[in-house]
């Protein structure tokens, strides 16, 4: 997946930064406030459970996001394009984890450690420019 985003004009909600729509935007907030409230970690079947709900337009919920701040509104998602669009890619950069042998989903901590290793390489980059420059 690829983050673009403007150091100037950067949003301060990380789901903007993330996502390209909103709708994709609201669906991944629902997600990580439905893994807190299972303490950061869902087995298979409630992730499964929660995709269905999602794509059967089960899903209640209220949005914070205008028009709808405050409302309880009724969230329907494909159930395929949640496994493409939210969860596989939230799984890549390393905001969710999954253990292959519990079987879980759980909230992570990767995404953040690999930010600072991207930092790390331009910083690396960068002064084997300006060392190059200095010869």
């Amino acid at each position: 997946m690829v983050i673009l985003f403007d150091r100037f004009n950067m949003p301060d909600d990380i789901f903007d930064v993330i996502f390209a729509t909103k709708q994709q935007k609201i669906v991944g907030k629902l997600l990580i406030e439905a893994m807190k409230e299972k303490d950061g970690e869902v087995n298979k079947t409630e992730m499964s459970l929660f995709a269905t709900k999602l794509h059967e337009g089960n899903l209640i919920a209220e949005i914070h996001e205008p028009p709808y701040i405050g409302k309880k509104v009724r969230i329907s998602y494909n159930k395929r394009q949640f496994y493409d669009r939210i969860l596989t890619p939230f799984k890549s950069m390393g905001i969710i984890d999954y253990d292959l042998y519990k079987k879980t989903y759980r909230l992570s901590d990767t995404f953040e450690k690999e930010m600072v290793r991207i930092g790390i390489m331009w910083r690396k980059e960068l002064h084997q420019h300006l060392n190059i420059k200095k010869k």
